[in-house]
């Protein structure tokens, strides 16, 4: 797995924000993200996760496996079509994030079954790694309960 380079990645970030004119608070506002913490992205003091890459991309406008190689989550190459069908999964409006998680813990089991790493070490999981607790086809519940759910 490539090592990360939050520095870069950073550098990086705080260009595109400056070329889309975008203050850092608007930018964490489009992206969903706390002013703080992307301030703290951009000073390459935060390692942050590919589902947070994938916001700040969008809005930026610009592409998530760019950031993804920045950041050393991907090998440009060697990981294209696993990012991308993360990235696919991750944009989805019309599932519910924990429908999201839930296919992403999916993808990335059959993936190891396999004898295929996951490429940012599987940090955008959450607990409940197994699915043991969640069904994918459960849309029950409201937002907010899918939130606070895990």
């Amino acid at each position: 797995m490539a090592t990360l380079n939050v520095g870069n990645l950073g550098e990086y970030l705080r260009d595109q924000r400056r070329n889309a004119q975008l203050s850092l608070r608007q930018l964490a506002d489009a992206a969903g993200v706390s002013n703080p913490y992307l301030s703290q992205i951009e000073r390459g003091l935060r390692k942050p996760s590919a589902e947070v890459l994938q916001q700040v991309a969008k809005a930026l406008r610009i592409s998530a496996e760019t950031l993804y190689v920045r950041a050393g989550i991907l090998d440009a190459e060697r990981d294209r079509d696993e990012v991308e069908t993360r990235a696919v999964i991750l944009a989805d409006p019309t599932l519910t994030e924990r429908q999201k998680q839930v296919l992403l813990q999916i993808y990335e089991s059959f993936r190891k079954e396999n004898g295929f790493e996951i490429a940012d070490g599987g940090e955008g999981a959450t607990d409940g790694a197994d699915g043991s607790d969640a069904d994918p086809r459960d849309s029950g519940g409201s937002a907010e309960q899918d939130r606070t759910a895990g």
